[in-house]
């Protein structure tokens, strides 16, 4: 087995896992990039990696949500190179679930990517992060604590995660850290909202800017290499959004 450390990042094609996965590949990690349908993106953020670093990143398709799912990726994971050292849980699902169109569906696939999938990965992956002292860092949200109008679900869902990530933090204690990170306005959706909506968002932001996906990859990368005394704590990347009110934002 080798000792280079490995990294396991779940919804790691694009975006903020994406720029986790190039920030723990720079600072010498093998990497292995989780997605669900973004096969193409995943598998040219390989390819690049690998072209830098032979044999430094792969690539695994699994439906989190899918009865199973998790388990199956975290055998997967681990069959790959021997070990695993770090766990982050990204892959999220996001959409609003107004009171009277929540259907079971939008549970499976709320809570399942944002807190089912992350309890039964780190769950299955305790024992080989245990062995080599790893650490769990989860992608929570500011709006675990304050809740975002008609996303009662997803917020819920955040919410678990965040006592997961304490919860976890006290029982793997101590040979696992587990921590999270709570981003702010860090990047717009995929439909990119108007002017107004932009600018009603930055006001509520003491910082006045949309952070990057760099800067929450670098706190997952400070969480897992150098806080060794830091577990179960949530750091907001927000630009002090969280300090004000957060609802109807």
């Amino acid at each position: 087995m080798s000792n280079t450390k490995v990294i396991l990042v779940t919804g790691s094609a694009k975006r903020v896992g994406a720029a986790i996965i190039r920030a723990f590949h720079s600072a010498g990690y093998r990497t292995i990039i989780h997605c669900r349908d973004s096969v193409d993106d995943a598998n040219q953020l390989a390819t690049e990696l690998n072209h830098q670093r032979p044999d430094s990143a792969a690539v695994l398709v699994q439906d989190l949500t899918a009865s199973g799912g998790a388990v199956l990726l975290a055998r997967q994971a681990l069959a790959l190179y021997g070990r695993i050292d770090v766990l982050i849980n990204n892959a999220s699902s996001f959409y609003p679930t107004p009171v009277g169109e929540i259907t079971d569906q939008s549970w499976t696939d709320l809570v399942g990517s944002n807190m089912h999938a992350p309890l039964f990965l780190s769950q299955a992956l305790a024992p080989t992060l245990t062995q080599h002292h790893g650490a769990i860092i989860n992608l929570i949200d500011v709006h675990a604590n304050t809740p975002l109008q008609q996303h009662t679900l997803y917020c819920m869902a955040k919410a678990a995660l965040l006592m997961m990530t304490k919860s976890l933090a006290l029982e793997l204690a101590p040979n696992v850290r587990v921590n999270g990170v709570a981003p702010g306005a860090i990047l717009w959706p995929n439909q990119t909202p108007d002017q107004s909506a932009q600018e009603a968002l930055l006001k509520q932001v003491p910082l006045g800017q949309l952070g990057r996906v760099e800067d929450i990859a670098a706190t997952t990368l400070f969480l897992a290499k150098d806080a060794p005394y830091i577990t179960g704590q949530v750091l907001a990347v927000d630009g002090g959004r969280s300090l004000g009110a957060l609802t109807g934002a």
